[in-house]
């Protein structure tokens, strides 16, 4: 991947086509995790909208222990979209090319752990199926919250009910007949170009949950290793122009250090 491809996909200045490319990267990570997340531990990780409902029913049969684990994902899932939020602003504040890299440096960190430890957790009877959970929640929020906030709500990468809505409600102006004569700012046109990104999108969640569970049936926990390492090549250039920055600044304040004394 070309350097400057890959500063423009996650750095501080954003362009449409940048916020698209790494919203197609992002749903085929987010359609892997969540479908390798279901072999592990046979739960859908991405969507808040069922945790929520099998809280409510579980709630009402009396299963206690159900609803207390979906709490926690659902914790989980607003802690990580917090944690996206907190990165992002304080990289703002402070003018960093790594703005929207930092959690995306975080979610690959947790990613590789995952697949580093994994098998051996999940071992341990009664403690490797909620704590996975959590983990998984808390890494869907943060990847949602980042691309939500760079592209401003206009791109959404975990889940795919909103997509479908829009990808239908293009659909129905595309097919709807404009009756001839009315003004033309009347005439019902749908943004073939929206039309399109939603599409894509849509394809590549569902090609990351095939990879997701392809590696998972065949090489296990590990298979979460190589989502991590697009994740780092992503967001690794805008970290190393930080660390470029902080050491001309670090070299200028030695040499002011050195003329004084």
């Amino acid at each position: 991947m070309p350097i400057d491809y890959a500063r423009r996909l996650t750095g501080r200045k954003r362009t449409p086509i940048a916020n698209r490319h790494l919203g197609f990267a992002l749903a085929f990570v987010a359609g892997a995790i969540n479908a390798g997340g279901f072999l592990a531990v046979h739960q859908y990780t991405s969507h808040m909208t069922g945790i929520v409902s099998s809280m409510a029913d579980n709630l009402v049969l009396g299963t206690y222990d159900i609803v207390l684990g979906g709490a926690g994902g659902l914790v989980s899932f607003v802690a990580g979209a917090a944690t996206s939020a907190v990165l992002v602003n304080y990289a703002r504040r402070r003018r960093m090319h790594s703005e929207y890299a930092l959690p995306l440096l975080v979610e690959a960190t947790l990613l590789i752990c995952f697949g580093a430890l994994g098998a051996r957790l999940s071992s341990m009877q009664g403690f490797f199926v909620p704590v996975t959970v959590m983990l998984l929640c808390f890494i869907m929020g943060l990847q949602n919250a980042v691309i939500t906030k760079l592209s401003h709500a206009e791109i959404r990468t975990t889940h795919l009910t909103g997509i479908v809505t829009d990808i239908g409600i293009e659909l129905g102006k595309l097919f709807y007949r404009n009756a001839s004569g009315p003004p033309s700012h009347l005439r019902v046109l749908a943004n073939r170009d929206r039309l399109r990104v939603l599409t894509l999108l849509v394809v590549f969640f569902f090609l990351g949950g095939v990879m997701g569970a392809v590696g998972f049936k065949h090489v296990g926990y590990v298979s979460t290793v190589p989502l991590a390492l697009l994740l780092l090549v992503l967001a690794i250039v805008p970290a190393f122009d930080d660390l470029a920055t902080l050491a001309r600044r670090w070299s200028r304040r030695s040499r002011r250090s050195g003329r004084k004394a």
